[in-house]
């Protein structure tokens, strides 16, 4: 009798074929972010395969990924825009405290980072919740939610790897970004299990 792949114990071949996996989801969504107007939906549709590899044990069709990376370019192209305004406000405040403009010097610049950090682990579970199945606002809107030691662990994710992307070779960033968003939503989805654990006690 034959066993499904979600009910028989896995082996070390299925660990190196979901991290292959992975890695060349991070290079194909690298690839269609590339034009910038497009990060939005790269990163909606790469969500939305880590989310539906975790659910079904398998990835997505071609014609289902390419369906929902349409669905997202426009809204995926105003959270690009948010994003980049955001973080040109970071940057700026960061200039003006380090060059003195501002009052405050580096105790105010550690204080701005550590807000960074905060907001990058936020849109992290926004992201998530998107690959969920949910829109923008809506995620949005449930990231507020996320318990705070939720949104400091997807916060540490962003912050090793973007540290990693300075130390590897650029080319293996793509499957830097591939590998962070998995992780993210496995952070999350066991902060889920255990929460729904128990609210049923």
């Amino acid at each position: 009798m034959s066993v499904s792949v979600r009910h028989r114990r896995r082996d070390w071949r299925d660990t190196a074929r979901a991290a292959a996996d992975v890695a060349v989801l991070g290079v194909l969504m690298t690839l269609a972010a590339a034009p910038l107007v497009t990060a939005g939906a790269s990163v909606a549709t790469g969500s939305a395969a880590v989310h539906h590899y975790l659910e079904a044990d398998r990835w997505p069709r071609p014609a289902e990924s390419w369906a929902a990376f349409r669905r997202a370019l426009v809204p995926g192209f105003v959270v690009v825009l948010v994003s980049a305004v955001g973080c040109l406000v970071v940057a700026l405040d960061v200039a003006a405290l380090r060059s003195g403009v501002v009052p405050g010097g580096w105790p105010l610049v550690a204080v701005t980072l550590a807000l960074a950090v905060l907001g990058a682990g936020y849109a992290g579970c926004a992201v998530v919740a998107v690959g969920a199945g949910h829109g923008w606002r809506a995620a949005a809107r449930g990231a507020w939610a996320t318990r705070p030691v939720v949104l400091l662990r997807v916060a540490g994710i962003v912050v090793v790897a973007a540290v990693l992307a300075v130390l590897v070779h650029p080319v293996l960033i793509p499957v830097l970004a591939g590998y962070a968003l998995y992780a993210m939503h496995v952070v999350v989805r066991s902060a889920a299990r255990v929460g729904s654990r128990h609210r049923g006690r």
